[in-house]
């Protein structure tokens, strides 16, 4: 595994979570980077993406409340969750590449439980 993610747990609603996606190395971000997330009995969702020069893409139900942000050439990058809801309940799963090849990982996923 060379993703991992934390930063999960269970909130009220209208509380705020940091998720973190952790690399063994450092993470390519020309490939650019990215969070998911599955309900259960859903479809795998885009989250936030972040790729090259800085173009940042969120998806429709959590823009204006969800961030992600990366330090180039660290092996880190975020999710900065703020008002939470009921329907943000998921597995949250990042994405990224350590290599220029863009052979992208998945993490194996951190929960968010928010009633």
């Amino acid at each position: 595994v060379q993703l991992v993610e934390s930063g999960g747990g269970s909130v009220q609603s209208g509380g705020s979570l940091r998720l973190t996606c952790s690399a063994t190395s450092a993470i390519d971000a020309r490939c650019g980077v990215g969070w998911y997330r599955q309900a259960p009995g859903k479809e795998r969702e885009t989250v936030a993406t972040l790729n090259t020069g800085n173009n940042y893409s969120y998806g429709r139900a959590v823009k204006g409340r969800f961030t992600i942000s990366h330090v180039y050439a660290g092996n880190t990058f975020y999710l900065q969750m703020n008002n939470l809801n009921v329907e943000d309940t998921a597995m949250y799963f990042c994405h990224a590449s350590l290599n220029d090849d863009c052979d992208y990982e998945w993490g194996q996923g951190t929960q968010v439980t928010v009633s």
